[in-house]
């Protein structure tokens, strides 16, 4: 359900807030793990790039989540934000 009154929040918060933080991992260390430039981490986290399928098929298989988890996310956080793009230009 994508929410009306607030915005959802961007997968990168979620990663950043309910996985790194908890497992006492940093934006370095799980950019190593997956073999991946520590950027595309930062960004992601900073809400300046969105979830990728990619992105998501290599998190999953880090994090013990589901791509599905990862690209809902960033479908729900899309959707609110394109409405609120149409009612302003309406």
């Amino acid at each position: 359900m994508i929410p009306k009154y607030r915005s959802p929040i961007h997968p990168g918060e979620i990663l950043l807030y309910e996985f790194l933080e908890p497992l006492n991992l940093s934006q370095v260390a799980l950019a190593k793990k997956i073999k991946v430039p520590v950027q595309r981490i930062n960004t992601l986290i900073n809400g300046k790039r969105g979830m990728t399928a990619e992105t998501a098929w290599i998190l999953s298989k880090a994090l013990g989540t589901t791509p599905e988890f990862w690209m809902n996310l960033q479908t729900v956080y899309d959707l609110y934000h394109a409405r609120q793009s149409l009612h302003r230009a309406a």
